[in-house]
């Protein structure tokens, strides 16, 4: 059976400079893993029995980031699957999309992880050495972009 987890992209807005756009202000949250290659991504992680994903989603980014669901406004229209193998085994990886309420919010880290970074999205891709990753990052602006 495939691994399942799940995870929220967490971006935030900064005040836009008055000659940029709106979409220059956004910054995605990456969490750098203080285990294995210490590879970036969002806050993710396994659903636990009697948990719906969304519910997984939202615990694991208070776990592993210490935000509250009610700092954080839940994107409508975006939810993306990512389907890759793990040490030979498939697994599957359920995103959505969340707003900070606040862009000055602290984050707070697990154990789980030793570094956090708000990038905008050029960096994001660059710290995400994933290519799915990185492609979600490109869609997630892109759909950001579209809304504006």
């Amino acid at each position: 059976m495939a691994v399942r987890a799940c995870g929220l992209i967490i971006y935030r807005r900064l005040q836009p400079a008055p000659s940029s756009k709106v979409t220059d202000s956004i910054e995605y949250l990456l969490l750098q893993t203080s285990y294995g290659t210490h590879h970036w991504t969002p806050p993710t992680g396994h659903v636990d029995p009697g948990e719906d994903d969304l519910q997984t989603a939202f615990r694991e980014t208070q776990e592993e980031a210490g935000l509250q669901a009610s700092q954080l406004t839940l994107i409508e229209g975006y939810k993306k699957e990512l389907h890759y193998p793990v040490r030979g085994k498939p697994k599957t990886v359920v995103y959505w999309l969340a707003e900070m309420k606040d862009c000055n919010t602290e984050i707070k880290l697990s154990e789980e992880h030793q570094a956090f970074q708000w990038l905008k999205l050029e960096d994001a891709c660059k710290f995400a050495e994933y290519e799915d990753m990185q492609a979600t990052l490109k869609e997630v602006h892109q759909f950001l972009c579209s809304r504006e």
